[in-house]
């Protein structure tokens, strides 16, 4: 099977795999059902994903894979951080409050064992949040900041209670032009926290 054959099947596979999570719940999810709704063969999800928590990491990191392209392409390409920064906000941003994510999170509180929530970490935050960190690093370069704690004021204003609020229904979808002005207003933000950071610790 060539690569794009089996990013088609993979796509048809995640498709029924978010259908029957809407549906049913993660409990209620097994790979056979899976299977059967992709038209594909039980032993195919196994050899491909392992099991469940494989195939529902994978998912996640399919639905991060924008996001962690752009950070790893300003990393590589030693791109300036401020730039790199306004490029990866609206992508994380859409991305992070989408429908995909917001139904794997919704799922994921509801089930008891924790498994869908350690799958959605490893596949997603697990990776995109040293790549923001790395990218901090840079930024932070000759100053006294502390690239995790530049990583989560980042984080916090970008989506502050955005994600909980969508799990739990009481925040509609952002427009575009809502993600553009969160996102300009986090930059400024994050330029006005760190000056004043690095002017508070001056002599």
């Amino acid at each position: 099977m060539d690569d794009t054959t089996r990013q088609r099947r993979e796509a048809t596979i995640h498709a029924a795999a978010y259908a029957l999570l809407a549906q049913h719940g993660y409990g209620g999810t097994s790979m056979l059902r899976i299977a059967r709704a992709a038209q594909a063969s039980n032993e195919t999800l196994y050899r491909w994903y392992g099991d469940k928590d494989g195939l529902f990491t994978a998912m996640a990191r399919e639905n991060a894979a924008d996001t962690r392209r752009l950070l790893e392409n300003a990393l590589e390409c030693h791109d300036d951080p401020w730039e790199a920064l306004a490029a990866v906000a609206p992508t994380f941003l859409r991305m992070i409050l989408g429908d995909r994510a917001i139904l794997l999170n919704r799922a994921a509180a509801a089930d008891p064992t924790g498994a869908l929530g350690a799958a959605i970490s490893a596949g997603g935050r697990e990776e995109i949040r040293p790549l923001i960190c790395r990218l901090m690093e840079r930024l932070c370069t000759g100053s006294h900041h502390d690239p995790n704690q530049v990583t989560g004021w980042f984080l916090g204003v970008l989506l502050g209670d955005l994600q909980v609020r969508r799990i739990i229904h009481d925040q509609p979808a952002l427009s575009e032009q809502e993600i553009v002005l969160r996102c300009n207003g986090t930059l400024a933000t994050l330029r006005r926290l760190t000056t004043e950071a690095c002017a508070s610790s001056g002599p």
